[in-house]
């Protein structure tokens, strides 16, 4: 199924609502921002300039500070290491500044350079009908998780194979410092828990998508 295919797919979701958000999910290195950017970029090239938004999980990792504070610095990227709570309050106001009396909305983010999370690099227009949202954790019914998952019209599950997700991780860890012995202990040890705490989630989504990766070459995955 092609990129294009699944935008027009996601923006039926807008159909009888002002405003939707898609969930997806998945585990760490499945690819989930990548699709979600896709999905956007597509909605925005068919539908016009700021139909479509992308506001990700990861803006609301908590900071290392704070990290420290609550004795989660090697478990970053875990689900006590997100503010869900904060996440929920701006899906909420995502969901409610829609259309022309709407007000734009900010979207934090996370800076893989600065290892912080980054407050307003993302924007959700008014104008926007389709806001894409992505994250490990948004289809766990679990609190907090469940509260985000009532807000999404549906959740995607993007599901790759963990030989994929394995190699991306460790390149992302190296790209942001560690060296390879330090890298493979940290997707070990972190991202790989992280991981199976996600497979959990999986028959809580509404649809799954088996793929190793979106190849932006062809618009395909």
């Amino acid at each position: 199924m092609s990129i294009t295919e699944l935008a027009a797919d996601a923006w039926r979701l807008t159909a009888d609502r002002p405003r939707a958000a898609l969930g997806v999910a998945g585990p760490p290195g499945a690819g989930k921002s990548t699709l979600a950017k896709a999905l956007v970029a597509e909605v925005d090239a068919r539908h016009g300039p700021g139909s479509a938004a992308y506001l990700p999980l990861d803006g609301f990792h908590l900071s290392n500070a704070q990290l420290a504070r609550l004795g989660l610095t090697d478990r970053k990227g875990s689900a006590p290491s997100f503010d869900v709570w904060g996440y929920v309050e701006l899906l909420r106001r995502v969901l409610a500044e829609a259309g022309p009396t709407g007000r734009e909305v900010y979207v934090p983010d996370y800076d893989r350079t600065l290892h912080e999370p980054v407050a307003a690099r993302h924007l959700v227009p008014p104008s926007a009908r389709l806001v894409v949202t992505e994250g490990n954790y948004l289809a766990c019914d679990e609190p907090g998780w469940r509260d985000a998952r009532g807000l999404l019209a549906e959740v995607w599950y993007l599901e790759t194979a963990d030989e994929v997700r394995q190699g991306r991780l460790l390149e992302r860890q190296r790209n942001g410092g560690r060296d390879e012995a330090a890298a493979r202990a940290w997707v070990q040890g972190n991202d790989h828990p992280n991981g199976e705490r996600v497979k959990v989630s999986r028959p809580n989504c509404d649809r799954i998508l088996p793929t190793v990766g979106l190849d932006m070459t062809n618009g395909r995955y």
